[in-house]
């Protein structure tokens, strides 16, 4: 689903941001994607989803390439960053709508998913409400449900946890589950590594830029807390 290939971004006047970064991501993957702050992990990201350019390499999504088919590329994924940027000037509901209409997602059905995650994450009563009006919680859960009601082919999630209470956070992670049970994948970063661990089916670690350790949770950790193997390559890679 989706496959990054010898990935290099070089920011002006600086050292690689991101080094010769290889990672695949299968169909049914849920990935998680870790590393100190200023690792390269939002630069990957945004590289993923097609907002940020980069010197060397190609990203695939579905098949397509990022740089040949960008808007092929985009319609089948959904990204969340760590700080929504919403139209604060319309009301919840109305932003639902304009992204459903984006992704061509049928009214009945629009309907049906909004009213199914605006229950599960407690903000139906808050949709006719103005988005300058919600707080980043809120906000969080807005472009949630904005992402999930067009079903993607793949979920790009910039630590998608910060701002969610645990309720939310718990609803969250069953609707990634069920996304990725459904065909779909999901490449994510995290600082809670106790979450990755229960939750990630691969996992990779980055380390200024570079990748340092990859595979199934199980290969990656072994007898290990994922916790544990973080600090002792990060410290000594």
């Amino acid at each position: 689903m989706l496959i990054i290939k010898n990935l290099t971004k070089i920011y002006k006047g600086s050292k690689k941001a991101v080094d010769n970064l290889s990672l695949t991501v299968e169909n049914g993957d849920i990935f998680g994607f870790i590393g100190h702050n200023g690792a390269g992990k939002t630069t990957t990201i945004k590289a993923v989803v097609g907002i940020l350019d980069f010197d060397e390499g190609d990203i695939e999504i579905d098949s397509m390439s990022i740089l040949q088919n960008p808007v092929g590329c985009k319609q089948v994924i959904a990204y969340i960053p760590d700080n929504p940027d919403l139209y604060e000037h319309l009301t919840g509901i109305q932003y639902l709508n304009f992204v459903g209409d984006i992704f061509a997602v049928e009214k009945a059905e629009r309907e049906a998913l909004i009213s199914k995650y605006a229950d599960a994450f407690e903000i139906t009563r808050n949709l006719g409400d103005m988005i300058s009006s919600y707080s980043h919680g809120m906000k969080q859960k807005l472009a949630v449900i904005s992402a999930l009601i067009h079903k993607p082919r793949l979920l790009v999630l910039d630590e998608p946890f910060v701002g969610l209470d645990p309720k939310a956070a718990h609803t969250l992670k069953t609707y990634m589950r069920e996304l990725c049970d459904s065909g779909s994948a999901i490449f994510f970063s995290t600082h809670v590594l106790e979450v990755a661990e229960k939750l990630c089916d691969k996992v990779a670690i980055i380390k200024q830029g570079r990748l340092i350790a990859s595979g199934t949770m199980e290969d990656v950790k072994g007898n290990s807390s994922l916790e544990d193997v973080f600090l002792e390559l990060t410290d000594h890679a």
